[in-house]
């Protein structure tokens, strides 16, 4: 007796080829996250590094900015280290975090841009890369395995 699959009831088994295409949709997506969560780590440790004294930021020290300042920069260096861990992971709740850390940048750069300037081609690259998370967790979840 043959063990029939989600949908199968429905749309019968599917060709053999089939297999494979789906399965790329699903590597697509894997290294998406992975290659998102190496920038965010990245952008997570440059963050710590201006809290640390350390960063290419040749400005004032750390404590002697303002708190906005200090507040955003905290902010994201807890939340792009964990966003990009849970990227890596490949765990549902790191592609939210990511999200709620691209949005956040964003409303950020768009509410104090004195604190967090923001490109035309930096929003473009947000948005793209937000458009592929989502084109590309929609396919992966939709191909037949």
């Amino acid at each position: 007796m043959a063990v029939l699959r989600d949908g199968e009831v429905l749309r019968g088994p599917r060709p053999a080829g089939e297999a494979r295409r789906g399965m790329r949709w699903r590597l697509l997506l894997v290294w998406l996250l992975r290659l998102l969560s190496v920038v965010w780590i990245g952008k997570g440790l440059f963050h710590w590094a201006i809290i640390l004294g350390l960063g290419l930021d040749s400005g004032p020290a750390f404590e002697t900015r303002p708190l906005t300042f200090q507040a955003i920069t905290v902010y994201f260096a807890v939340f792009d280290l964990v966003a990009g861990v849970g990227l890596w992971l490949t765990a549902t709740w790191g592609g939210v975090l990511w999200l709620l850390a691209a949005v956040s940048q964003l409303l950020l750069g768009f509410f104090f841009p004195r604190w967090l300037t923001l490109s035309p081609a930096l929003i473009g690259t947000y948005v793209g890369l937000m458009l592929a998370y989502f084109l590309a967790t929609w396919a992966a979840e939709n191909q037949e395995t």
